[in-house]
């Protein structure tokens, strides 16, 4: 399904990112780049061993696999991973945008119970991850990918009530605000060939992601890989600018159908003016 294609994902050294890599890699991808970052009790040795593990799992579908150690907040990192990408192989094809930080690095050291107690440096953090990231891995993928008869970028967001559900930190509203860009890229990149659409996973997720430890509770990460697989192919051909949760994905059903039963309407009102996203609104 996805022979001769090339992927790069950003965060996916564990959690849904790995399982993602894993999904294209099992359907066939020909290359993948997969980055990660250390988070604020991590260091670079424990983010740099697992990159090594991630790569031994996604090999042992037949893919060839390259690694970076990237923080998609600077706009450097970003640079480089595409440019690594683009040593190691002959396109991108694929880009997802997966790398984010959850709301409790904005409580570094925090005693209060609202904003005012939080940690601007980590309220940043939050943006420049889950915003910025995005944003400079397009800037700099964009150049590789317009010239392709297909390409896609996935964006990976959340459940749409629980961006703006009770909350200090700025991880639910990165999260919006990454849906909004993700209709401004699919109109701007509309009749190139490149797609831009969203993908949540349905809610909390059985990762080290929100909290810094593994709960054993919430959806297995393994529940994206379909749709991911999906969007990723050329089986979503003509799908721009449009969101999907993953948990919704009925595996008795043919694909398209499972994909068509896993979307939302987009979470902003249909515009008034002309858009070329036909799809997008339910």
């Amino acid at each position: 399904m996805l022979e001769k294609k090339y992927a790069l994902i950003t965060g996916a050294s564990r959690g849904l990112g790995i399982e993602m890599a894993i999904a294209l890699a099992e359907s066939g991808l020909a290359g993948i780049t997969i980055t990660a970052a250390p988070g604020s009790d991590e260091t670079q040795s424990e983010i740099e061993e697992e990159l090594h593990k991630a790569r031994e799992t996604i090999k042992k579908s037949g893919t060839r696999v390259t690694s970076v150690l990237s923080d998609v907040g600077n706009a450097g990192d970003c640079k480089g991973a595409v440019d690594r990408h683009m040593e190691a192989f002959p396109s991108l094809d694929i880009l997802i945008n997966n790398a984010g930080k959850a709301g409790r690095y904005a409580h570094k050291g925090d005693t209060g119970h609202d904003i005012s107690g939080h940690d601007p440096a980590g309220i940043a953090e939050i943006i420049k991850t889950n915003l910025c990231g995005p944003y400079f891995m397009l800037h700099h993928a964009l150049p590789h990918m317009k010239g392709l008869a297909r390409a896609r970028v996935i964006n990976i967001s959340k459940r749409t009530e629980s961006m703006h559900r009770k909350a200090w930190t700025p991880y639910g509203p990165t999260k919006a605000a990454l849906e909004a860009a993700t209709i401004a890229w699919a109109e701007s990149l509309s009749g190139t060939g490149v797609t831009v659409n969203t993908l949540s996973p349905g809610g909390a997720v059985n990762t080290k992601f929100g909290t810094g430890k593994i709960s054993g509770h919430g959806i297995d990460p393994e529940t994206i890989r379909p749709m991911t697989v999906w969007l990723a192919s050329d089986a979503s051909d003509g799908f721009n600018g449009c969101r999907f949760v993953a948990d919704r994905w009925d595996p008795s059903l043919p694909s398209r159908e499972a994909a068509l039963g896993c979307q939302e309407s987009q979470i902003f009102p249909r515009p008034e003016r002309e858009t070329p996203l036909k799809k997008a609104w339910m």
